[in-house]
């Protein structure tokens, strides 16, 4: 009987963790992407309608980083735009956490890649038209003085619901504090949110 009450436990904490919505798991960044569930269901039609609409792939769309802004009341802590701009010629869905993995110079303790946890906190659905952008944010802590530096050459990142990913090129002046074995890490990737069109 114990067994069996621990394996019911051991269920419902697996399940409680997946339904957080942060992964900190050393996996490809996309492998196993905390996804926002679909709007619908016993809500009504339009919702349930809107969301028959594909979701963006990795072809349809490119990557552009914006420039790192320092949060207010988090010194060191920084913001990083990562939007994703749809270039086919349809409109596709993209919401959910994006996968990103930092990649460098190879750390003795770490090596070349930092996969950033992620939280969900986006649109739980959103439509990208043809043309048009939406983005999520990277927040990452820069090292402090006496910290050591590590300074990403490129960002991978992956698109929610696919599996290959688009790359970037890291800003050459926002070194950041390596926090792969951190509880509670000051450094990971937002929610994809709607941008105004």
């Amino acid at each position: 009987m114990k067994r069996i009450l621990m394996g019911i436990g051991t269920a419902a904490g697996a399940f409680a963790l997946a339904a957080c919505g942060t992964s900190t798991s050393a996996a490809p960044a996309g492998a196993a992407a905390v996804q926002a569930p679909a709007a619908g269901g016993s809500g009504g039609g339009v919702a349930a309608a809107s969301t028959a609409t594909p979701r963006c792939t990795t072809a349809d769309l490119e990557v552009l980083l914006g420039k790192p802004a320092e949060k207010n009341g988090a010194p060191g802590q920084f913001d990083v735009p990562l939007t994703y701009r749809n270039t086919s010629d349809h409109t596709c869905g993209l919401y959910g956490v994006p996968g990103v993995d930092l990649v460098g110079p190879d750390d003795a303790t770490f090596g070349p890649v930092y996969h950033l946890p992620r939280v969900d906190n986006g649109v739980k659905y959103n439509e990208v038209p043809a043309g048009t952008t939406a983005s999520a944010t990277i927040t990452v802590v820069k090292p402090a003085a006496g910290e050591p530096a590590w300074t990403p050459a490129k960002l991978n990142t992956i698109p929610p619901g696919r599996t290959t990913a688009l790359t970037a090129k890291w800003p050459a002046d926002l070194p950041v504090l390596r926090q792969d074995a951190a509880t509670h890490p000051g450094s990971y990737v937002n929610g994809i949110l709607a941008d105004p069109a």
